[in-house]
């Protein structure tokens, strides 16, 4: 009986060992199967946070990386700008190595965002933005590279205007915006890796007390995951220290740079202001330069009237051939008087067309005047009827600066050719000026045309002729070609394009006959305003001499007075208000302004001796303008088409 209690207490214990055996291998699968299942979830955990770290890594870089980029374009531009402005070669090594440093930092930011179409669609168009920006300011280098100041600074100014200005900034802050806007979400996934990672600790430290080796591995893996945390933290702090840094850096950089662009500006300004003194001041000079032969001129001219006088005083009979010679020598001095205020005023650039051979023929007697009797000028013009678009003013004041030039080289001594040769096709113009003198080197021709160089001593020369010429070709669409030999003379050729021909003009008819009074249906009420006695008294005599009533005014100031009382005496009005342009107290063009304020269909006409500028021009409005010394006749008709409407360019001017 024993026997088989002890062999059913053996299959008992038997049984019980085989069933805590299957209990404790299936106790061991399932806490391996957890613990599989926890460390397969600690492992996913910890991936998922170590690639939002990578992630948070990747953003910071991309942002340091676009800042980068700005940082070395604006060290770039900063350092274009002195070099622009200085012409120092240091600097133009400095934009090269900064520009090449924004190049790099591109690249890194393009092999950094490939895995992200938008950025990567973003970096791409930048890329296209620096490359045009960077040929925009290689031109501007390229002209300070060959010491070409005003150019360069021209080309700078011109590229910091440009839309790839504004384009890279607005590029840059996108990249930035969208990177962080990346990294704020990479962050918020980042917290829930990391909220992850602490359940599955929870697991493992709730275990711990059953496994011990589960314990070891969870405790390791928060030593471990703690420490990630910790660099992670360590980095996102000095990547943001970093980012700080450099936000304060560009901030820095971008006033410095604003200032430098005020202060680049205001020196751009003050260099054209004195470069415009500097051009007025040569065309004066080249004005004192007429005086001496002008003066003879005049004078000859003034012995011509005068004589003319004295001999019609004398011989009465003879007196209509005595004063025909004496008005034919005031009229020629007029003309030279006009043509000599016309050519020192100051005004912009107003092209015409020009009749090359006339011009240079009517200009020649200055020229001739200019260079001396101990050199020869000759004229070969060989291109008649042939005209161009240009500014005649400007066209005249090179020729002029030519002329000297050669003078001075020739040391007032030798042969100047003026020549015009058409090329053919009827498309240019070639206008050379042909000295004996010196001639140039070569190192002279290379600076020729460069503003302010000059090899004549100190106070002798502006070093703005040649410049002038140049400037006043490439302005008109032409060119100037430059061949010089030591010791044997020089020939300069201003390359000019022929201007088509166009339909003549209307002719333009006028009523009535200048030689005879108005009739009585045509005489008016003009009122005569002018300060100098003398010429109020001509100007009274001349108007009544035509037929007109006339009211003379000695004073602006009284004018309005006399309209007023005009009218108040219940007659029509003055029909035409002739006024003098400068006068003291009050201006002709002031006074009209005042008298147009009550009475705004006045007719006016001005009469003036003075040039003027641009902005005196504009002044005298859409009225017309009569130049002193002025004919009867001239008067008459000035006077008869006082009602007409007025051409398309403003102004009638009448001489």
């Amino acid at each position: 009986m024993r026997v088989f209690e002890r062999d059913i207490d053996s299959e008992n214990d038997g049984r019980r060992e085989r069933v805590r055996f299957w209990l404790t291998i299936v106790l061991g699968a399932i806490l391996t199967g957890v613990v599989g299942a926890l460390v397969l979830l600690l492992a996913r955990a910890n991936d998922n946070y170590d690639r939002s770290l990578g992630w948070q890594a990747q953003s910071l870089e991309v942002i340091s990386q676009t800042r980068s980029v700005d940082a070395a374009i604006a060290r770039a531009e900063a350092s274009l700008g002195r070099f622009a402005v200085g012409l120092q070669k240091e600097d133009g090594r400095i934009y090269e190595y900064q520009w090449g440093r924004a190049r790099q930092f591109l690249a890194q930011l393009q092999r950094n965002v490939r895995d992200n179409p938008k950025q990567m669609a973003l970096v791409e168009q930048l890329t296209r933005e620096m490359d045009s920006r960077g040929a925009q300011l290689g031109d501007a280098a390229l002209s300070a590279n060959y010491n070409q100041t005003v150019a360069a600074i021209s080309k700078y100014y011109a590229a910091g205007k440009g839309q790839s200005v504004s384009q890279i900034d607005k590029l840059l802050s996108e990249i930035i915006a969208n990177e962080r806007a990346l990294l704020r979400e990479r962050n918020r996934l980042a917290v829930a890796d990391r909220a992850s990672l602490n359940q599955a600790i929870l697991l493992f430290s709730l275990l711990g007390a059953g496994a011990a080796v589960i314990a070891i591995g969870t405790t390791f893996s928060l030593i471990r995951a703690e420490g990630e945390r910790r660099l992670a933290r360590n980095e996102q702090l000095f990547e943001s220290d970093r980012a700080m840094q450099l936000e304060a850096a560009v901030k820095e950089r971008t006033a410095e740079l604003a200032q430098a662009n005020d202060a680049l500006r205001g020196e751009m300004i003050e260099r054209e202001a004195a470069e415009a003194q500097l051009r007025q001041a040569q065309k004066m000079e080249a004005v004192g330069q007429l005086t001496g032969g002008i003066a003879h001129d005049f004078n000859n001219m003034l012995a011509v009237v005068v004589g003319g006088l004295e001999l019609a005083q004398r011989s009465p009979a003879k007196a209509s051939r005595h004063l025909a010679n004496a008005l034919d020598g005031a009229n020629r001095a007029a003309d030279l008087t006009r043509r000599l205020l016309t050519f020192a005023r100051s005004e912009p650039a107003r092209p015409e067309m020009v009749a090359v051979d006339e011009c240079i023929t009517s200009f020649g007697e200055l020229i001739e005047r200019t260079i001396g009797d101990r050199i020869a000028l000759t004229l070969d013009l060989q291109a008649p009827g042939r005209a161009c678009w240009v500014d005649r003013q400007q066209f005249e004041n090179a020729l002029l600066n030519l002329a000297v030039n050669a003078r001075d080289a020739m040391n007032s001594h030798g042969s100047l050719t003026i020549q015009t040769l058409d090329d053919g096709e009827g498309k240019a113009l070639a206008v050379q000026v042909i000295d004996t003198g010196c001639g140039m080197s070569p190192e002279v021709l290379e600076r020729v045309f460069d503003p302010f160089y000059t090899t004549k001593p100190a106070g002798q020369g502006t070093g703005l002729g040649m410049s002038q010429v140049f400037a006043f070709c490439r302005q008109s669409g032409g060119e100037v070609q430059l061949s010089s030999t030591e010791g044997e003379g020089t020939s300069v050729a201003m390359l000019l394009p022929i201007a088509k021909p166009q339909a003549d003009a209307a002719t333009e008819t006028l009523p009535g006959d200048a030689d005879g009074p108005a009739s009585p249906a045509d005489a008016l009420n003009i009122l005569v305003v002018e300060d100098d006695e003398r010429v109020l008294a001509a100007t009274v005599d001349a108007v009544s001499e035509l037929g007109h009533s006339v009211v003379a005014c000695g004073n602006p100031l009284d004018a309005e007075a006399l309209v007023e009382r005009r009218l108040a005496e219940g007659g029509s009005g003055f029909d035409l208000i002739l006024s003098d342009v400068l006068m003291p107290q009050l201006t002709g063009p002031e006074m009209v302004a005042q008298l147009k304020q009550r009475w705004p269909d006045l007719s006016v006409l001005f009469v003036t001796g003075y040039a003027g500028d641009a902005s005196e021009v504009e002044s005298f409005g859409d009225h017309d303008v009569l130049r002193k010394p002025f004919t009867l006749t001239a008067l008459d008709l000035a006077i008869r088409r006082r009602g007409e409407a007025r051409p398309a360019e403003g102004q009638r001017l009448a001489s």
